[in-house]
């Protein structure tokens, strides 16, 4: 946590530089786009001393550029961290837009976050015709999205992390403790090649470094991992290699969408292939399906979906539209469903390490909330299936909203397995928090699944439909 601290100190350590450097070129004007951004900032932020421009000030505090509040969820177990995020833009020529993101949180118990992205849209030339006439050219206006490249460094820290076991099977009185470290390096992108009226075709690639430390994590209320579970019961647990993950897929998306924007898919389809060349039984492939539909019950509806133009700490509309969306009072609402599969591939004599399998329960790891009637983590296993259905709607012209889910799932240690274990469901209800038409806090009650109730309580960790941060398995 004293990490992510020192970061979100040194962020906000060069605002008295860039002020007076702003101050200076505005002085000569020969402003830079980040002094003027920082300027802007400023003058808003001076609203602050006003009753009525507190909501002015808190909208700057927490989404303003270049710095702004960093807050969101670290994980499940790890508390609600805080920080500070900074954001910046570069456009060198017609045909890329460059974004930076820099932030770093830290929560009550220890856990940490800190990152730093780099977005890369790369802006296609418009289609030129001639015709005759006053004007001999027309330029065609570009409606097709661009092709989108993310490089990125990420490392996080968590104090509590539970396992039960692995398999459908496993009982909550295996229920132990860990701690983990992991430090993603990668870049992933994604170039359409198919874009009619109604959809867009993509093809999706990535390569990560993968860099986790298991570790203890004594004064839980249960025991540590290590005093349970060994090398056979928990594949990993001794020893953690450097991995090398290549990944490569589709992306199907409707654009804007079908039945008068009523219908919104969200398709991935993708096959990612772990190495670990220190050592090589921990080598294996997942094959993962991914089918998200979204039907907006309103004409106003926002889709979920991050902005493609985004990182994870900014919330412009659009790359015309770097401010985030204005609060709305409009009635929002929509029914979520989706279908999910993953399946780990090993050769023979090769195991998925227990750090690296999916899990159903609460939350996972990433902060999705699947059967969250059972405890985070619950069930773990190389192949997770699930089905949810979920409503959300917001009530009256209040930025609180309603939200109900039914989850179906189940996991397997083999791919023959699958159909043979326990059907596992859950139910939940509860409230959310609105902020730019979208839901930024959840609060759940849930039941079902026989092993009592859950309480989940949730953060966005992208700021308002911001670009999503690199998974964490």
């Amino acid at each position: 946590m004293r990490r992510a601290f020192l970061v979100a100190i040194l962020l906000f350590s060069c605002a008295r530089p860039l002020a007076a450097q702003s101050e200076t070129k505005d002085e000569t004007r020969n402003e830079t786009k980040l002094g003027a951004e920082w300027r802007n900032e400023r003058k808003s932020l001076g609203g602050c001393k006003r009753f009525s421009g507190l909501v002015g000030c808190a909208e700057t505090a927490f989404s303003g550029q270049p710095f702004h509040i960093a807050v969101g969820s670290i994980a499940p177990q790890n508390g609600f961290g805080a920080g500070a995020a900074f954001v910046a833009h570069w456009t060198p020529n017609e045909s890329w837009r460059l974004s930076w993101d820099v932030d770093a949180i830290g929560s009550i118990n220890g856990s940490w976050r800190a990152g730093a992205y780099m977005k890369a849209i790369y802006t296609r030339p418009k289609k030129t015709t001639e015709s005759r006439g006053r004007h001999s050219q027309q330029v065609q206006p570009n409606d097709t999205e661009d092709p989108v490249f993310h490089l990125y460094a990420q490392t996080i820290s968590l104090n509590k992390i539970t396992y039960f076991g692995l398999g459908p099977n496993t009982s909550r009185s295996g229920q132990t403790f860990y701690g983990m470290r992991e430090t993603i390096p990668g870049i992933n992108g994604w170039w359409p090649v198919w874009q009619p009226p109604k959809v867009e075709l993509s093809l999706f690639g990535e390569f990560n470094g993968r860099f986790i430390e298991i570790r203890p994590s004594p004064g839980q209320p249960s025991p540590s991992i290590e005093q349970i579970y060994t090398e056979a019961t928990a594949p990993g647990l001794t020893s953690q290699p450097g991995f090398v993950e290549q990944g490569e897929g589709l992306l199907l998306k409707t654009k804007p969408a079908l039945w008068n924007d009523r219908v919104r898919l969200n398709y991935r389809v993708g096959y990612d292939q772990f190495w670990a060349p220190a050592a090589s039984r921990f080598g294996f492939g997942r094959f993962t399906t991914d089918l998200s539909h979204q039907i907006a019950l309103h004409s106003t509806t926002k889709t979920y979906l991050p902005g493609y133009q985004n990182g994870p700490d900014e919330c412009s509309e659009s790359l015309d539209k770097p401010s985030c969306p204005a609060v709305t009072k409009n009635l929002d609402g929509s029914i979520d469903l989706r279908f999910f599969l993953s399946e780990s591939l090993t050769d023979q004599g090769h195991v998925v390490p227990f750090y690296l399998q999916p899990t159903l329960g609460g939350s996972d790891i990433n902060g999705n909330s699947v059967l969250a009637s059972f405890e985070d983590y619950r069930f773990r296993a190389p192949k997770v299936f699930f089905l949810h259905q979920g409503l959300e709607h917001s009530i009256g012209k209040w930025p609180l909203g309603v939200a109900l889910a039914a989850d179906e799932g189940e996991v397997a240690l083999s791919g023959s397995s699958f159909g043979s274990g326990p059907w596992r469901r859950s139910y939940s209800a509860g409230l959310t928090i609105r902020a730019g038409g979208f839901p930024q806090v959840w609060l759940l009650f849930a039941w079902g699944g026989n092993e009592g109730t859950h309480t989940i309580a949730n953060v966005n960790t992208s700021l308002l439909g911001g670009a999503a941060r690199p998974s964490l398995y």
